[in-house]
């Protein structure tokens, strides 16, 4: 067993080096954001799905831009409005009367990264069409099925100060996303740096340092990770604290969750926690990489009461709470 975690440890250290040179290339395009950019990086290795919330203007379409360049991904970004159709996503297949066959035009979520910006602003058929292509990795147009790219990770996106002319996704649907992530303002320092850029630009073009494949090998080696039955049973306890917080003795939860995390948020923390284990060049998972990822992967995934949100009680708090209760392994 020891002798091959550490060839798998071997393993994962050499080949997890193009994530060390894909955050330098991305960092020069890009001043702080570093959460947002493993954020990014775990969902592709973990082959998962990125909600990201944040205000306007920063940096949230130019990070994952930065990112594609740097490993030479194909990138869409889609602009989602209350007119948006299917089609203008997923594409359609065009009747050709000259010689009475169908061409198919495929939409822009045929790409290895797509950025939803703002996909709250979307009707709920042009919401589903994405989820499903994000469920299914595949898309149906007329009679044929297409397969998406490989890898292939949606990062879609919103705007929390503005809420009219918006159609909010339903919890069943937010539960599609692997990691829900929320992007804060920089700070002093970093926005100086970024006004420093914008006044005296320099040379800081993003250059492909690793490819699709590489970054295919990595997501291959995810189930390999260890991860020790103590640790598993830890992930589980942190998801069943939020069905039912008195068996694991977490206080002052009373009344403040209406519904719990379903299932897939124990398959979720597994996956994300693997991830992050990768990212950090290691071959086992720790209880500090189940911390890290805990509440990206919780925090949509539960239904708050009304009196949680009466009382001002965010999902992040009440995760802090399960994990300052549930003993760590």
């Amino acid at each position: 067993m020891n002798a091959a975690l550490g060839e798998l440890t071997e393993v994962v250290s050499r080949q997890g080096a193009v994530l060390v040179a894909i955050r330098e290339q991305v960092a020069k395009s890009i001043v702080g954001q570093t959460v947002l950019v493993d954020r990014l990086l775990a969902a592709l290795l973990a082959r998962g799905h990125l909600l990201v919330e944040g205000v306007p203007g920063l940096a949230k379409t130019r990070t994952i831009n930065a990112l594609a360049q740097a490993v030479a991904l194909d990138f869409k970004r889609i602009q989602f409005t209350p007119d948006l159709l299917p089609s203008d996503l997923t594409g359609t297949t065009i009747y050709r009367p000259q010689d009475g066959q169908f061409e198919t035009r495929k939409g822009p979520v045929f790409a290895n990264l797509v950025l939803a910006d703002e996909v709250n602003r979307a009707p709920a058929k042009v919401q589903s069409a994405l989820l499903e292509a994000m469920a299914e990795r595949q898309v149906t147009l007329g009679n044929g099925t297409h397969e998406l790219q490989r890898p292939f990770a949606v990062m879609a996106t919103q705007n929390p100060i503005e809420q009219e002319g918006t159609y909010q996704l339903p919890e069943a649907q937010l539960d599609r996303f692997l990691l829900h992530v929320y992007v804060d303002y920089p700070s002093i320092e970093e926005e100086r740096r970024i006004v420093d850029a914008v006044i005296t630009p320099t040379s800081s073009a993003v250059e492909p340092v690793a490819s699709a494949q590489e970054l295919e090998k990595l997501s291959d080696l995810l189930p390999q990770i260890y991860v020790d039955d103590r640790v598993r049973d830890y992930m589980v306890d942190l998801v069943f604290a939020t069905r039912d917080p008195k068996a694991f003795k977490v206080r002052d939860l009373d009344g403040l969750l209406e519904y719990g995390a379903s299932p897939r948020a124990s398959i979720g923390l597994g996956l994300a926690s693997r991830a992050q284990a990768i990212l950090a060049r290691r071959a086992y998972v720790t209880p500090d990489d189940v911390k890290t990822m805990a509440s990206d992967v919780l925090r949509h995934r539960m239904v708050l009461s009304y009196e949680a949100r009466a009382e001002g009680v965010s999902a992040d708090e009440i995760v802090n709470r399960i994990l300052a209760a549930v003993p760590v392994p």
